[in-house]
């Protein structure tokens, strides 16, 4: 695998999909082979179990179980290929999400994520993680104008901050990875954020 594999984190209503596109305009600057992707989704396979999820009654367990198989279509199918052609592969969200959503927001044990994780991506994960952290009554104002809330959007403050909560710990827990962006700022903020740490990370881009 020679390509690079950058993933967007944070709940919904932080801004990192805003932020995808400056992040893929820098490198294509400098000359990369950009591939855009987002989890769930990302393949015909894992959009259809995307709609399942988003909006089909399911208990926890079902909900990751078909986190976890879209994952492995996109990660066989689309994120692999990718970083072999040398392309570099920017993802709105991937494992990181399943832990901070069904591991914090549901309160589905490691136990039960860690072993998916492997069996799913067999090595497979980002070298750089951009999570943009903002508080839970912050993104869930911006998100009451974006758009209809989905099953997993109609959630309670209550869940958003165990999200926010869990996604603390997997940077914690992952700081050569995951880079915390302060996403309480305007767009600009952010983006002059954003910037600095592609700047740093990849200087001879």
């Amino acid at each position: 695998m020679t390509g690079r594999f950058i993933s967007f984190e944070g709940i919904d209503g932080a801004g990192k999909s805003t932020h995808i596109q400056a992040v893929a305009d820098w490198f294509r600057a400098r000359g990369a082979d950009v591939q855009l992707s987002r989890e769930p989704g990302g393949t015909p396979l894992a959009e259809a179990l995307r709609a399942l999820v988003l909006q089909s009654p399911m208990g926890s367990l079902t909900e990751v179980l078909l986190m976890f198989a879209g994952r492995r279509d996109h990660v066989e199918t689309v994120i692999r290929p990718a970083l072999a052609a040398n392309k570099t592969l920017l993802c709105d969200r991937f494992t990181d999400a399943s832990f901070a959503y069904q591991g914090g927001g549901r309160g589905l044990p490691l136990s039960v994520l860690n072993p998916l994780a492997d069996w799913v991506q067999e090595g497979t994960e980002p070298e750089l993680t951009l999570w943009f952290d903002l508080p839970s009554e912050q993104a869930a104002a911006r998100r009451a104008g974006a758009r209809e809330a989905d099953r997993i959007e109609q959630q309670d403050l209550d869940f958003f901050e165990r999200v926010r909560t869990a996604y603390a710990q997997r940077a914690a827990a992952a700081p050569d990875r995951v880079v915390r962006i302060d996403a309480t700022g305007t767009v600009e903020a952010v983006r002059e954020q954003v910037l600095a740490v592609l700047a740093r990370r990849y200087p001879a881009c």
